[in-house]
């Protein structure tokens, strides 16, 4: 019997053209006697469709082309089943492979898809909703809001809409966050909830991030002015500075006095008041170097 897997690929993320992708991936399988089922994600129920296809074909693995936001969906439908997740990275936010540390090329991300190394990675809930990376209120949700409204993808998108934001910057929000038994106020420009280490622009925002440790951590940055954000951005956080506090837990709350822009692994949520945060261990099997 040959062994069979799932390739989900997303058409459209990253403005990547993905048939490189599919033909690499036939000419791995050939080699090493696997069947694979592709399956193109449309926007539209695509969570059932892979799980009927997962229900029918029963894979071994399934091979993952596209970002974040595409990982997560396909994680997400296939929560309760025990399946490696070989990633293929090809959006326009692929934070989740710089944190596991995947290879830059196509060719060495199958090598690691197709093996057996994988790492059983934990997940946050927050409002009932999944995080696998990092979620954010204030500053870079306003940022995540405008790029989504804007026409321009890739990093100059990205950039375009940091100028955007900075110029729009409004007051910072005031939070009460209840976590390890005890009650933090702060006055902040933005609060992260990290489960890895580092955006997708390869930025690391929570050094002690591990993904596997059954904890999150909430990175508190309470005065972004343009110098701190503009080092935030360039990848070089100021950790040891008193403008920035990070704390680890497996459970918080956080309440704001006023409605809060908000996003999840790149997705913009919405503005909330609230987030009950939990940490949900080892959800996911993905394969590693």
């Amino acid at each position: 019997m040959k062994k069979k897997y799932i390739l989900v690929v997303n058409p459209i993320s990253g403005d990547v053209d993905k048939s490189e992708i599919l033909n690499k991936t036939m000419a791995f399988a050939i080699e090493y006697d696997v069947e694979i089922i592709v399956y193109e994600t449309s926007g539209d129920n695509d969570e059932t469709a892979i799980r009927e296809l997962y229900n029918l074909h029963k894979p071994e693995r399934i091979l993952i082309a596209g970002g974040d936001g595409t990982i997560k969906m396909v994680g997400e439908a296939l929560e309760k089943q025990d399946v490696i997740f070989g990633i293929l990275p090809a959006g326009s936010a692929n934070g989740l492979a710089v944190d596991l540390n995947l290879p830059s090329t196509l060719e060495e991300n199958l090598d690691v898809a197709f093996h057996n190394h994988f790492m059983e990675m934990d997940m946050i809930s927050i409002n009932g909703k999944k995080s696998i990376h990092l979620s954010d209120l204030g500053l870079n949700a306003e940022l995540v809001k405008n790029y989504e409204n804007g026409s321009t993808r890739g990093k100059l998108g990205y950039a375009l809409q940091v100028i955007t934001t900075l110029t729009e910057l409004e007051e910072p929000f005031t939070a009460k966050i209840e976590i390890n038994n005890e009650t933090i106020e702060c006055v902040a420009r933005m609060i992260v909830i990290a489960n890895s280490q580092k955006y997708g622009t390869g930025v690391t925002i929570n050094p002690d991030g591990v993904m596997n440790d059954g904890k999150f951590e909430i990175v508190i940055l309470k005065n972004l002015d343009l110098v701190v954000f503009g080092k935030i951005i360039t990848g070089n956080i100021p950790v040891n500075s008193e403008d920035v506090e990070i704390i680890s837990s497996d459970k918080a709350i956080i309440t704001t006095t006023s409605p809060v822009s908000f996003q999840i692994d790149g997705e913009y949520i919405g503005e909330e008041t609230q987030l009950n945060i939990k940490i949900l261990p080892s959800q996911m099997k993905v394969a590693i170097p």
